[in-house]
């Protein structure tokens, strides 16, 4: 299929409409067989369970042109797990695992034309999401939902390269323990986004936030789990029932321990150690990893030994070794990599 004449290399992280995207609705019990469609427009009842009590989890990941010049995704079938998980929590159907792979495919294929080609540091952005439709005026699940995955392409989450970014310690909760934070939630975010437009406001670029039963643990930012590397370069990510499981978080771990030979440990971390640290990245589908080079903690700053000027070596090793997999240059663990085309 030809390419659409955009220019790749200048895309920000942004939504452009591309010609198809897959919906199916799930009604008495059952989800409908699915269609492709040309209509991005969304049409509800102004009563709909999603616009009364947020009922609606979604999910991201990115489709890749390989060095070889194959339409390939990273890893869809986690996507799929995680979003049966977070719709079991806010009482919703499950959309099969199966059904969601093959949607995939099918989104992407039908939108061939908007995967950027290799080289060019773009990708297509997938998001798949579901919410409650049917009107629900008291405190209970919807009867009937809406599954739903749009495409769209994007350019690198930073432009002009990955430098490294300074957060700030939050005053605000990201999640309750025993609450939502574990699962994809719309809700999860919407409570987040006062909390980083004050961090922006204040000079920052994300948040930490430490767990709010004691607030002396590490917990993650808005959107991206920690990833830390100990002085004697070992790799050290926090665990904690209130953090979403990042599927490039999992895949790094699998990397520093099986491709680089590193020690791996997934564990509480406390606030106290973070000082002690060598390097420090958040790691996500957009970035991959985002080296962090300065923490500051209410006027008291962290400066990471390594991440100051650029991504620390451990941490260049990771993304590089992920992205290599991603993109066909390294191969793949079996199973990692979904080939559409």
């Amino acid at each position: 299929m030809e390419k659409k004449n955009i220019d790749w290399g200048n895309l920000s992280f942004g939504y452009i409409v591309t010609d198809k995207r897959y919906v199916s609705n799930y009604k008495d019990g059952a989800w409908d067989e699915g269609v492709l469609t040309d209509d991005a427009n969304v049409v509800l009842n102004e009563c709909a369970g999603v616009l009364q009590y947020a009922q609606t989890v979604f999910e991201g990941l990115k489709a890749y042109t390989t060095e070889d010049g194959h339409i390939v995704t990273f890893r869809p079938d986690l996507n799929a797990e995680r979003l049966e998980q977070s719709a079991k929590r806010l009482e919703m159907p499950v959309f099969p695992k199966e059904r969601f792979v093959d949607a995939v495919t099918q989104v992407v294929r039908a939108n061939a034309a908007y995967v950027p080609p290799y080289g060019t540091g773009a990708t297509l952005y997938i998001r798949p999401y579901m919410f409650g439709t049917n009107p629900v005026i008291g405190v209970k699940p919807a009867d009937e939902y809406q599954f739903r995955m749009f495409c769209t392409p994007v350019g690198p989450y930073f432009k002009g390269g990955v430098k490294p970014i300074t957060i700030c310690v939050s005053d605000f909760d990201r999640a309750a323990p025993h609450g939502t934070g574990h699962i994809k939630a719309g809700l999860n975010y919407a409570m987040s986004m006062h909390a980083i437009m004050e961090a922006h406001r204040n000079g920052f670029d994300e948040n930490m936030y430490l767990d709010a039963a004691t607030r002396t643990k590490v917990e993650e930012t808005g959107g991206a789990n920690f990833l830390f590397v100990t002085k004697d370069n070992k790799v050290v990510t926090p665990k904690s029932g209130s953090i979403l499981p990042s599927i490039t978080r999992r895949s790094l771990i699998y990397v520093a321990k099986e491709y680089l030979g590193l020690e791996v440990e997934e564990r509480e971390v406390f606030f106290d150690e973070v000082k002690d640290f060598a390097e420090c990245g958040l790691c996500g589908t957009a970035a991959v990893i985002s080296p962090v080079g300065r923490i500051v903690d209410h006027g008291n700053e962290i400066c990471m030994p390594s991440g100051m000027e650029k991504m620390g070596p451990v941490t260049q090793k990771l993304y590089d070794t992920l992205t290599g997999i991603q993109m066909g240059r390294i191969e793949a663990p079996e199973g990692w990599i979904h080939v559409v085309e």
